[in-house]
């Protein structure tokens, strides 16, 4: 995995920095596992504009993944590794020995042809998925479940990884990338390794256009605004905007929003801003 500077031949190439791709194997997706994709362009059902700052963008197909590999103890083979227009993670194309097929989100490391299966006591090695209370602790993981049978929602993205570092009981505790502890039942499942991409990060735009392509418009900064639109808005000349908040007045640096009683606040062992 890597990453390439372009030269400076256009001024939309001076700065940009672009994903070699090496990892792709296939350039077109498994066409039973997409559906079509519609854009709002930022507006609800009745076309009112609900979210600022959205519209345009691509044309995309989204690939249905398997975030919950469920096809317990049936081995599979994967056949391709593909670029996803909708995440920043590569995708893995899995042919089961049942003839199904299915996506799933790649792991940094495994290869074209490599054998993976999920379910209870399987080896831990990379691309397979078992429950949190089978995996040796101080092993890497992706792709976790809040709950049982829920799929994959923790460290999906490109890049992403947690490391179990203990268990309590019925009680798995694991280190997330924001540096929060938590404790999550060890009947819930994650798949072993870091998520793929690493080097997204790494990724610079160059120009406008491209931010346009996945369909972000321009954003108008708030100390540029009227007084009406914004609280940082108006005052004489170029004046600063006073403390940076949002469009509705919430302080945006160092103010907790999170509330004291929210119900999975108990399973939080360790804070990310501590």
């Amino acid at each position: 995995m890597s990453v390439k500077k372009l030269k400076p031949i256009t001024p939309g190439q001076r700065f940009r920095v672009v994903n070699k791709f090496q990892e792709l194997t296939r350039s077109f997706p498994e066409k039973t596992l997409t559906v079509g994709k519609a854009s709002s362009g930022g507006r609800n059902n009745k076309g009112k504009m609900t979210m600022r700052y959205t519209g345009g963008g691509h044309k995309r197909k989204y690939r249905i993944i398997d975030f919950k590999r469920d096809k317990s103890g049936i081995p599979a083979v994967i056949k391709s590794i593909e670029y996803d227009p909708n995440r920043s993670a590569f995708i893995s194309l899995l042919y089961y020995a049942d003839g199904e097929k299915r996506y799933t989100i790649a792991q940094n490391g495994i290869k074209v042809g490599q054998k993976i299966i999920s379910g209870e006591a399987v080896a831990p090695e990379v691309g397979n998925a078992t429950f949190l209370g089978d995996i040796p602790l101080g092993t890497i993981i992706s792709c976790i479940e809040l709950q049982p049978g829920q799929g994959a929602k923790i460290a999906r993205s490109a890049g992403s990884y947690a490391q179990l570092s203990a268990r309590d009981g019925k009680y798995a505790i694991i280190k997330l990338p924001s540096g929060e502890s938590r404790m999550i039942l060890t009947t819930c499942m994650a798949t072993i390794g870091s998520v793929s991409n690493s080097d997204h990060q790494l990724e610079v735009s160059g120009k406008a256009g491209r931010s346009r392509w996945l369909g972000i418009r321009p954003r108008t900064r708030a100390v540029a605004m009227n007084p009406v639109d914004h609280p940082m808005g108006g005052g004489e000349g170029r004046a600063s905007g006073g403390h940076p908040r949002s469009r509705k007045g919430i302080p945006a640096k160092g103010y907790k929003t999170r509330s004291a009683k929210k119900r999975s606040g108990k399973y939080i062992m360790e804070d990310r801003r501590k």
